[in-house]
């Protein structure tokens, strides 16, 4: 049976086949677009039957390495009928420090630069890979937190994918441009926290309710 990612854990995967997509992900890092299943065999210690029964073929290899990394961007469950400010504050921010962890670690960044070189090349699977994976399955999985807040009186939008567009480009700003262009951002723990908090905040500013319940 052809293995599968579950975005929101990751626990679909067995410990072997995790350690087999991160062997992948450093190929990525170390060689950018010459990930094989010859080369991520050798790597992971493994046959390449292994890897055709486990992934498929190399698009499905390269589907589960983008969901196994978009997996480690939590979203933390929201109770939507007692939803408060302060919880919906808290799993905001953790989203978004997750999100900037995860965008700005050598791994995504070495994934994002090869689907960059090989769009509209005519060998752009990776693009659409990473995309429907990545950024769109994020989207899916934050917007039901969006709209709880709005069920609740704490937020208010007229559109789901706006108010998240609206988030990612807080939280994100220019950091990822900046990091596929070479840029050596120092992104520590603290200031991925920091960074974090304020973008949550800004979001809130923008999109928090007027009036209706702020209980904590």
């Amino acid at each position: 049976m052809q293995a599968t990612v579950d975005i929101d854990t990751g626990e679909s995967l067995t410990e072997r086949q995790k350690a087999v997509l991160d062997a992948a992900l450093r190929l990525l890092v170390e060689e950018g677009d010459q990930l094989t299943m010859t080369a991520v065999a050798r790597r992971a210690s493994c046959s390449k039957e292994t890897l055709y029964k486990w992934f498929g073929d190399r698009d499905g290899l390269l589907t589960a390495t983008v969901q196994w990394q978009a997996s480690k961007v939590r979203v933390p469950p929201v109770d939507g009928k007692g939803l408060v400010l302060a919880s919906l504050t808290v799993s905001l921010a953790r989203f978004a420090s997750d999100w900037l962890k995860v965008i700005s670690s050598d791994t995504s960044i070495a994934l994002n630069r090869v689907a960059i070189g090989r769009a509209g090349s005519g060998n752009d699977d990776l693009g659409a890979i990473v995309l429907e994976n990545g950024r769109f399955a994020l989207a899916r999985r934050l917007k039901p937190v969006l709209e709880a807040g709005r069920q609740a009186g704490l937020l208010e939008f007229s559109d789901a994918e706006a108010a998240f567009r609206t988030f990612f480009g807080l939280v994100a700003r220019d950091v990822q441009i900046r990091l596929l262009l070479g840029d050596r951002l120092e992104l520590t723990e603290a200031a991925i926290g920091g960074d974090a908090v304020r973008a949550t905040q800004q979001f809130l500013a923008l999109y928090g309710a007027k009036t209706g319940p702020q209980g904590l």
